[in-house]
């Protein structure tokens, strides 16, 4: 199957792809440049708008703005006419030490925002990673959910929303985990190993879960983009055309496109110029439509 290439946005790390059905637009944000995208599927334009904080989630807020994990906690963001957006801090994050921002993040079924944080300095290797959860009743610091994360990534829920799935894509990890969900109260229970991944090629990175509950994994490092059935079989593998793809999100009319970011690293790119880029590939599937956090 052969990856479109819809952008060469040239991202440093190109992540969260979201898909505004109201829009027909592909929103996602590049962590390190503190920048929000758009790209519109009708005439191929881009829109950009500069954050204060590196932004490293988004979910669409029912209001249009967005809810977003950043460094120092959790904002809505509103963009406006002149490339800037305006950040409200709904609600701080004590991290376990300096240098620490969040990383995947995404709404439950319910429109609840879940998101994990890590230290930034990967190469330390330090679980001092945590999982919160922000329903909009938390009015000061965020608890902590599930802490010994190193690097937590591939939220993702089943249709019914009573699985959740999360990754840490960390090297000496490389794992991804299923939980029973209580819908109700918002609690994930049972954890229990989903897919090892030192088994496949690449590092688990984001995530997308499709209408037949089967999850999608980019494989960091390796070009590729996994399907894994609900029982964690490896159903196929999809090929992008550069190393590092971070996330996918399913788009387009009928959510049957399969879109992709990626990471520009530095040094010789003469075997992967594209790298950074957005993509776009034909599964043959359709996705879920994102829920939307109550703004």
């Amino acid at each position: 199957m052969q990856a479109e290439l819809i952008l060469d946005a040239r991202n440093a790390t190109g992540e969260s792809p979201v898909w505004s059905a109201k829009e027909q637009a592909l929103y996602w944000a590049d962590i390190p440049d503190k920048r929000l995208y758009r790209w519109n599927l009708a005439d191929a334009t881009t829109q950009s708008w500069q954050a204060d904080e590196m932004l490293a989630c988004i979910a669409r807020g029912t209001d249009g703005s967005w809810i977003a994990g950043m460094e120092s906690g959790i904002f809505q963001l509103t963009t406006t006419a002149d490339g800037r957006l305006i950040g409200k801090r709904l609600v701080d994050v004590a991290h376990a030490r300096e240098g620490m921002r969040f990383n995947d993040g995404r709404c439950d079924r319910q429109g609840r925002f879940w998101t994990g944080t890590m230290l930034m300095d990967m190469a330390a290797g330090a679980n001092v990673g945590a999982l919160y959860r922000y329903d909009g009743a938390q009015q000061n610091t965020l608890p902590v959910l599930l802490n010994d994360i190193i690097v937590p990534n591939g939220l993702g829920f089943s249709p019914d929303g009573r699985t959740m799935y999360l990754s840490d894509s960390h090297p000496s990890v490389q794992a991804i985990w299923a939980f029973d969900y209580d819908i109700d109260s918002g609690t994930p229970h049972n954890r229990r190993l989903f897919v090892d991944m030192n088994d496949y090629p690449g590092r688990p990175d984001g995530a997308a879960v499709d209408v037949d509950g089967c999850y999608w994994i980019c494989g960091n490092d390796a070009g590729q983009i996994h399907r894994f059935t609900p029982d964690g079989r490896l159903d196929r593998s999809l090929s992008v055309p550069v190393k590092k793809p971070t996330m996918c999100a399913f788009g387009g009319p009928n959510l049957d496109t399969l879109y992709v970011t990626s990471i520009r690293p530095g040094g010789n790119l003469d075997d992967q110029p594209l790298a950074g880029g957005v993509f776009a590939l034909q599964p043959g599937v359709s996705g879920l439509e994102e829920s939307a956090f109550p703004l």
